[in-house]
């Protein structure tokens, strides 16, 4: 069988979610899939960008991360989505991406997918777990299948949230056991997405 394709699709301002989405990337290639790291365009305004130095910095050291298109969900046999809470829901710049699918979904072309979601919040109960229910949401309207990570590995006893990997930005950048569950949320997906697609081919 050809190797499961995923896409990881993020925003991040500062750094936090896009170090997620690289451990995330890292769990899928070590499952065996062909990943795309891919990030969503900054809508935010250059006053608000600029107010915040580690904001500039971000957007400089991430240059070079190519931004998400509607080709990358059709190449897509599987999908996690990274980004921030903001007041409870998903950031913007992300809810914009994800309003441009209209016509992917209108020919079926999002169905039939694996998607999962991870987080971040600048605190703790910060809204991580409505943020990642808004997203699936989102999922369900696209006929995905969700594939959270539940209590499936025992790191996920450590994080402590099922719904998808998240950190508290506050307690500063991801450390190991966020990490950890961001591999494993992503190994998960890719060993889900594998089985549906041997099960289509058989």
């Amino acid at each position: 069988m050809e190797p499961v394709h995923v896409a990881i699709i993020y925003y991040s301002s500062t750094g936090t979610i896009h170090t997620l989405a690289r451990a995330a990337a890292e769990g899928a290639e070590e499952a065996g899939a062909t990943v795309r790291l891919r990030k969503v365009c900054e809508t935010a305004p250059v006053t608000a960008i600029s107010a915040r130095p580690e904001w500039e910095q971000h957007l400089t050291d991430t240059a070079d991360v190519a931004e998400a298109s509607h080709d990358d969900l059709e190449w897509a046999d599987a999908v996690l989505f990274g980004t921030p809470t903001r007041f409870g829901n998903p950031a913007s710049q992300l809810r914009v991406f994800i309003d441009t699918t209209g016509p992917l979904w209108f020919r079926g072309k999002l169905a039939d997918k694996v998607y999962s979601a991870f987080t971040s919040s600048n605190t703790a109960h910060g809204g991580q777990e409505s943020t990642l229910l808004a997203l699936a949401n989102t999922f369900c309207h696209w006929g995905g299948i969700i594939v959270p990570p539940g209590y499936t590995d025992p790191v996920q006893f450590q994080a402590g949230n099922p719904y998808g990997a998240s950190h508290v930005a506050g307690d500063g950048p991801p450390g190991d056991v966020s990490l950890r569950a961001a591999r494993h949320q992503a190994r998960r997906v890719v060993g889900i997405a594998t089985r549906l697609g041997a099960g289509g081919a058989a």
